[in-house]
């Protein structure tokens, strides 16, 4: 039987990583003992692995496909097949960024400041790159993690750290002056296995549906009842995906009206919809949107 190896990110994405697996139908068991989770489908096999390494293990060949973080792609400087963007970092859906930063009290206002001076990062290749393309000389030094500390230790004089909001770069007494890289994770495939048409299939499969999960976190379906005289002025400004499902009820002048929304738009929509007419209405969450 043909068999897909995937590789699921261990650490920051993978509690997420997860949970977007089962919204999409595949139900995946990691024991702390083992490396290689049970899935719910004899059609695949898992292996996690850091992020930091999945490109590698995605190139030589040991998985088929896996989900790595645009950022380690380029600092391992991979031969894969980018299937797709999956726009999702550990704790939501959007993109991380990879900032230079250092002491609030620091004079160091911008990257030319730093010529002659130490950089500590975990993303020492894209750094390396980075500022010899700018021509400023840095000795840039691997960290191997709470790498804030170091610029407040004085091991070093900036930061490359990746964020998300910027707050805990902030709460360890630490100022941005420059955002290097933006990252989201993606969907990465060897390409031996991309051309295998069965292969190929099954990691479509796995895209098609993850998307779907990742669309649907940001949107709920409304169900409501609404008289017939009414409908046209509810129906205005309902903000559907396309137009509104509308059916009507059994032997009175109401109708049903069924829509996707975005659930920021909800509590907004809903006052606005009582007081044209609408009665009955429900909110559900989504799994999938295709």
């Amino acid at each position: 039987m043909n068999v897909l190896k995937l590789g699921i990110p261990k650490g920051s994405l993978q509690n997420y990583t997860l949970e977007l697996f089962a919204k999409s139908g595949w139900k995946i068991e990691v024991s702390s003992r083992s490396y290689f989770p049970q899935i719910n489908d004899p059609e695949i096999s898992c292996s996690i692995c850091r992020a930091q390494e999945m490109s590698r293990y995605v190139e030589n060949g040991t998985l088929d496909v896996g989900l790595t973080g645009k950022d380690w792609i380029m600092e391992n400087e991979s031969k894969v097949v980018v299937v797709d963007d999956l726009i999702y970092s550990k704790t939501s859906q959007r993109p991380a960024r990879w900032v230079l930063a250092v002491p609030m009290e620091s004079n160091i206002k911008d990257i030319q400041d730093l010529a002659g001076k130490k950089v500590a990062t975990e993303l020492v290749n894209f750094t390396k790159k980075y500022f010899a393309q700018h021509n400023i000389p840095v000795e840039v030094e691997f960290s191997w993690g709470a790498t804030e500390a170091k610029v407040v230790s004085g091991l070093a004089d900036a930061i490359v750290e990746v964020t998300e909001t910027g707050s805990t770069i902030k709460a360890h007494g630490l100022k941005i002056i420059r955002d290097l890289m933006s990252t989201n994770t993606q969907l990465i495939a060897h390409p031996t296995a991309w051309a295998d048409p069965w292969k190929k299939e099954k990691i479509e499969q796995i895209r098609l549906l993850l998307k779907g999960a990742l669309l649907a976190e940001n949107m709920v379906g409304l169900k409501m009842n609404v008289p017939e005289e009414k409908i046209k002025q509810v129906i205005a400004i309902l903000p559907s995906l396309n137009a509104p499902t509308v059916a009507s009820l059994y032997e009175v002048p109401w109708l049903s009206v069924e829509i996707v929304v975005d659930k920021t738009k909800v509590r907004d929509l809903i006052p606005e919809l009582i007081k044209r007419g609408a009665e009955g209405i429900v909110e559900y969450p989504l799994h999938k949107m295709i």
